[in-house]
């Protein structure tokens, strides 16, 4: 199926930082309850994450992810996510995080 530019640009992909990694037990599958700062314009969004296959808490902390911030927000069990978080995924669902190859402003949108 393809996308017009037009809808393409519905989509609010931006930059931003984690800044808090939790274990998340009550998921179904491994993940980690992520808060992840979007700077001034955005603010701070919770997502949680499949990425416990490649990634420790150490890993993740302080590190630019990519995510889709103009989802509705999803109730996962007691944990509301507020953005998804983006990433390759794997043959065995191992997820490799989409991120900037430099340090930018949190908050950035992704073009």
């Amino acid at each position: 199926m393809e996308l017009t530019w037009a809808e393409f640009e519905k989509t609010d992909m931006r930059v931003g930082t984690i800044i808090e990694v939790n274990d998340f037990p009550e998921a179904r599958k491994p993940a980690y309850q992520l808060t992840i700062d979007f700077g001034d314009a955005i603010g701070i969004r919770k997502s949680s994450a499949q990425i416990t296959k490649r990634y420790t808490k150490e890993d993740l902390l302080d590190r630019q992810i990519v995510a889709v911030v103009n989802f509705p927000k999803k109730q996962i069990g007691k944990f509301m996510s507020e953005c998804l978080v983006l990433g390759a995924v794997g043959a065995e669902g191992d997820v490799v995080l989409l991120s900037p190859d430099f340090k930018v402003e949190n908050g950035l949108r992704i073009a």
